[in-house]
């Protein structure tokens, strides 16, 4: 699933860039933060479904999830998500101290996202804030703490990606949320939404940028943002805001660009 990637790839980012000029990635950090990624984004879909269950029924996209069609009961998502939050601990507890504490202070945002939707249209920044904490605890799993000039940047950059990606997701279900009354950038930028978009963009490559300037990154490495940079400027050039085949197309291929960014700070880095 697209999600699970676009959890795990801005923490290959990090992972990468902390890795000793000259050297791959530590192969170790990149299994345990794949493994980790699989289990938070199914526990926020868990908790996601939880919150939702009553809207859900009443989109046609969601309305057969699980808890919405009654396949599952409240009591037995409980479960799975405790299952779920045990592994994520486990995996955790194989980090550093500074990273343990980093790793936990994330699971507000991870159970307080979905209610957003309900009180703000900006619910698709606070999923960037929570779904890119992984730039932070990346560089301070290898590194044992933080170097913000990279990592604040870093952190930035995958907020703005966030905030493309999610508000093509978003576009599908434009029609439903106004129904039901639920927010979305979406609904907010209505006809403005590729400027506000080409706009989230340029933040992010410049962040970039910063990002790399920040740990004497090299060519590959600027060769990828620009590479990605075009990626992003086809994708909103030709949505279709209006077509949620096209905008679940475009949302699907941001994982592209989260590979092509990670294979450019690779070789940047050797």
């Amino acid at each position: 699933p697209a999600g699970a990637w676009l959890l795990y790839l801005p923490c290959t980012w990090s992972i990468g860039l902390a890795a000793a000029p000259g050297c791959l990635p530590d192969w170790r950090m990149l299994s345990l933060f794949g493994v980790g990624a699989v289990l938070m984004r199914g526990a926020g879909c868990t908790i996601n479904d939880m919150w939702d269950r009553d809207y859900d029924r009443q989109v046609e996209r969601t309305a057969k999830r699980p808890l919405a069609a009654g396949d599952v009961t409240t009591l037995q998502s409980l479960v799975f998500l405790g299952g779920q939050l045990t592994l994520a601990l486990c995996v955790l507890m194989c980090l550093n101290y500074y990273s343990i504490v980093l790793g936990a202070t994330s699971l507000s945002l991870v159970i307080t996202y979905p209610l957003m939707k309900r009180i703000t249209y900006w619910p698709q920044l606070v999923l960037g804030l929570t779904f890119n904490w992984g730039t932070l605890l990346g560089w301070s799993a290898v590194r044992g703490s933080c170097d913000w000039s990279v990592c604040l940047p870093l952190y930035f950059a995958g907020v703005m990606w966030t905030l493309v990606y999610d508000t093509i997701y978003a576009l599908q279900d434009k029609k439903d949320d106004i129904v039901v009354g639920l927010k979305s950038t979406a609904l907010k930028f209505k006809e403005d939404t590729k400027k506000w978009l080409s706009s989230f963009s340029l933040a992010m490559l410049m962040s970039l940028c910063v990002a790399g300037m920040n740990c004497n990154q090299t060519f590959p490495y600027y060769s990828a943002v620009a590479i990605a940079g075009a990626h992003l400027t086809h994708q909103i050039y030709t949505l279709d805001i209006d077509k949620p085949e096209d905008c679940w197309e475009k949302f699907a291929s941001n994982p592209t660009v989260g590979i092509l960014l990670f294979i450019g700070i690779v070789l940047g880095n050797l």
